[in-house]
């Protein structure tokens, strides 16, 4: 493995110690949401890397899969939660 290698698998280390200490710390649910979809980055750069290093491409689909999961993931939360400000926002006469 190079130091290339080596660097970067330690700062996607160091960014998911630092992405998981905001996740348990995170005040508001949109704190946590979007520390969930830094954590899912981070996850799927470290599986590129790892591919990119042992040129290995068996990986690849699963790479797939945790980019999809990280984007589904943070817009159906967004909805959920825009849908729940719209609520907010509306009267008791407006929402019947």
């Amino acid at each position: 493995m190079t130091v290339v290698a080596i660097v970067c698998f330690a700062l996607l280390g160091a960014a998911a110690v630092l992405i998981l200490t905001r996740l348990a710390l995170g005040p508001s649910l949109l704190d946590r949401v979007v520390s969930t979809d830094a954590l899912l980055v981070t996850i799927a750069c470290g599986i590129a890397v790892y591919c990119a290093v042992y040129r290995d491409i068996s990986l690849e689909p699963v790479l797939l899969v945790v980019a999809l999961l990280a984007f589904v993931g943070s817009v159906s939360v967004a909805r959920y939660i825009g849908g729940m400000l719209v609520k907010a926002d509306t009267t008791p006469e407006e929402r019947r």
